[in-house]
């Protein structure tokens, strides 16, 4: 219900603060005195179209704040929460707009800026409004469905027709699906084969792109580590590994230096004093100086034979297989390849053969599937159609009982002449739905001979009013909304009707928040809060002041609704009849 309302700077209000409690509270005052601002005001926090013209003169801009708390469970958490705004459970619910001289507005929820749309569809869901010139809510064919049955149908019915829908919806759009993938498969039927047999037979693997990758690199790097041993191998023995027999290696070379040292080594000479003795040193010292060379030379020859067998051993264990480094970057580019063929990544290429065996395999046995597919449909089709007539049927009786209820309720409301009408008609099945198959209207005759037509349509401001009572009183009980807002709901009427429309006013407040303006004494004595709305001046500017009234300034409000400006003791009497029998 709405708890709190603060207007700042609209029209005759510079600052106002009011505060409401539940069940009936009635808004008085002369004509002109600024009920309307009031309702006005109310209408902006709830995202009714501003108007620049609301600003009070001189004001920079003006500003209403509506603060709510929503029972348990309200839809309203729904739309907080499509908005992306916070608002724990039992939390009071903040409506803020902002007005600018220039026409422009701003919104707030929760103190969080939101789209005029968004407080639109909040504030519809808080309040309902009917008034002379604006019915919201009830005047709404969109709504009557869901208020007729809340009246009179089983929940567990509607809840059978919004499942059987479900069902129908998700079979209907398996079996399109399923439709479109045969369709697309027969247009692509000879790429798919081509494409399955190609993949197939390269047959890729998960992880086949990075391990032929490595084995490459490797394979490569095996390659050139054996050119490099063969090409050093070939540089010790020119003659054996291809190159020119007429180069010397550096092994003929070490033996052609041994030999020229040893032609400077003499012979030995033998002791002229024993012919057959051992021979004597040719060199004076004893020592020739040309064998540390000979000694060196012969040390080289030894380490260059060290050299080629190692390397020999190097080549034999660094032998590379080219036929293998060929086969791995043949498959490698294979399945690069076919992916770009395909653009896709060569790890996908598995995931799409599968999916293109799928579709072709889907060519022969797609129209089995589509058969099973469209009798589960028409089973569910069947489904809802049983839901939906066994939903119509009740509704249908709910309509019946409806159109009795409310016909009780008009002639004390002065509406002794009007028919009202629950109209059910099967909808196109273009248009069924979670609702089923129904569209529910409320339709009315205000006179006799008169066809039954829209509510707006049909009644004036005050029958509309007055029916819209009428209607409240037999459907409280289903409308989610927890505050109605009627202005002048008494318009045209007094005495025995007035205390009727206050009668109902007062019963339908037993189960929701209701305010009310009103010119009738009859009504005003029914609220269980009265504020009194009064033009006075100040600093030569006329504005718009509320009171709550006690007791005591109730009764006399009420008296001066009934005697006019001279309040006398007998108007003060019947105020307080009135009072008392409220």
């Amino acid at each position: 219900m709405l708890t709190a309302l603060a207007i700042r700077d609209v029209v005759l209000i510079e600052r106002l603060d009011l505060a409401f409690g539940p069940g009936l509270t009635v808004l008085t005052g002369e004509t002109g005195a600024g009920k309307s601002i009031l309702l006005d005001s109310l209408g902006l926090a709830l995202g009714a179209r501003a108007d620049a013209g609301l600003v009070r003169a001189g004001a920079a801009q003006a500003s209403v704040t509506a603060c709510f708390a929503p029972p348990p469970g309200h839809p309203v958490a729904a739309l907080l929460g499509e908005g992306g705004i916070a608002a724990e459970p039992g939390e009071d619910i903040v409506l803020r707009r902002v007005l600018g001289g220039d026409g422009r507005s701003r919104a707030f929820v929760n103190d969080q800026p939101v789209g005029v749309a968004l407080l639109r569809r909040i504030g519809v869901a808080l309040v309902e409004v009917q008034g002379q010139h604006e019915q919201m809510g009830l005047a709404d064919p969109a709504s009557h469905a869901a208020l007729l049955d809340a009246f009179g149908v089983a929940p567990a019915l509607r809840t059978e027709v919004s499942a059987a829908w479900a069902d129908w919806r998700a079979a209907r759009t398996s079996l399109a699906s399923a439709r479109e993938a045969i369709a697309a498969a027969r247009r692509d039927e000879e790429w798919l084969g081509h494409a399955v047999a190609e993949l197939a037979k390269l047959a890729p693997q998960p992880g086949e792109e990075e391990a032929l990758a490595a084995e490459r690199h490797a394979l490569q790097q095996a390659e050139r580590r054996a050119e490099a041993i063969a090409a050093a191998a070939a540089e010790l023995s020119p003659g054996t590994h291809g190159r020119d027999r007429r180069t010397p290696g550096p092994g003929a070379a070490l033996r052609a230096a041994a030999r020229a040292l040893q032609r400077l080594i003499p012979p030995p000479i033998a002791d002229a004093r024993s012919p057959g003795g051992p021979a004597a040193d040719a060199s004076p010292a004893g020592a020739n100086p040309v064998e540390p060379a000979l000694a060196a030379l012969e040390r080289a020859e030894e380490a260059l034979a060290e050299a080629e067998t190692l390397l020999s051993r190097l080549a034999a264990d660094a032998e590379a297989d080219p036929r293998r480094l060929e086969q791995a970057e043949e498959r490698l580019f294979a399945l690069r390849a076919a992916a770009r063929k395909h653009a896709v990544a060569v790890a996908d290429l598995p995931g799409l053969l599968d999916s293109l065996s799928a579709r072709l395999a889907a060519l022969q046995t797609g129209e089995a599937e589509v058969a099973a597919l469209e009798q589960a449909a028409e089973a569910a089709r069947a489904r809802f159609e049983a839901a939906a007539g066994r939903l119509s049927a009740a509704r249908m009786t709910s309509a019946h009982e409806l159109e009795r209820a409310v016909a009780a309720e008009l002639p004390p409301l002065r509406l002794d002449k009007a028919r009202f009408r629950a109209e059910v008609a099967p909808l196109a099945e273009t248009d069924w739905g979670s609702g089923g198959a129904d569209q529910v209207r409320f339709l009315i005759a205000t006179n006799p001979g008169q066809t039954p037509g829209p509510l707006a349509r049909v009644a004036s401001g005050g029958e509309l009013s007055r029916l819209m009572l009428a209607l409240k009183v037999v459907l409280a009980a289903g409308s989610p909304v927890p505050t109605l807002v009627f202005d002048e709901v008494d318009a045209g009427i007094g005495g025995a009707t007035a205390a009727s429309v206050g009668e109902r006013l007062a019963r339908v407040a037993e189960g929701v928040q209701v305010l009310v303006v009103t010119h009738s004494p009859q009504v005003a004595a029914r609220g269980t809060a009265h504020l009194r709305v009064a033009k006075a001046t100040a600093a030569g500017r006329a504005a718009t002041q509320v009171d709550a009234l006690d007791p005591p300034a109730r009764r006399e409000e009420i008296a001066r609704m009934l005697a006019g400006e001279t309040v006398t003791p007998a108007a003060r009497a019947a105020a307080a009849d009135l009072l008392a029998a409220g």
